[in-house]
């Protein structure tokens, strides 16, 4: 499979994903009340799930046995992207004169994106 095809599958299975995420952070910080950051996290958890699951399959056609260390790794670049993630969020919400928090998680999601894609091509599915 050529890179430009990984890219479209992986953005595709990462616009759901973003879907996912904004929806579980929306519903979690405005209906629930919980904290915007632990929406962020709880939101960023449910999309890691999906997107492995999708790109196991779809974006990298994973034949690895191992699906647990496999999964392991997704996660621990996926921990990594949600530090940068919520860091990014910080920086513009909080620091950068109150930037809307969504527009602020949408920047981040743009940067997460390729760190994502270059760490699970690299390291996870290689």
């Amino acid at each position: 499979m050529d890179l430009f095809s990984r890219i479209l599958k992986f953005g595709l299975t990462g616009f759901l994903g973003m879907a996912i995420d904004f929806g579980a952070t929306w519903l979690c910080k405005e209906k629930i009340k919980i904290n915007k950051y632990i929406a962020n996290a709880i939101g960023f958890t449910l999309a890691v799930t999906n997107n492995y699951l999708i790109n196991r399959v779809w974006t990298f056609e994973s034949t690895n046995t191992h699906w647990g260390t496999e999964f392991s790794k997704f996660l621990v670049v996926s921990l990594i992207g949600l530090g940068l993630n919520t860091f990014i969020i910080y920086l513009f919400h909080q620091r950068k004169n109150g930037t809307n928090f969504y527009v602020a998680k949408f920047f981040a999601i743009v940067i997460v994106f390729v760190w994502n894609f270059l760490a699970n091509m690299l390291f996870t599915f290689r």
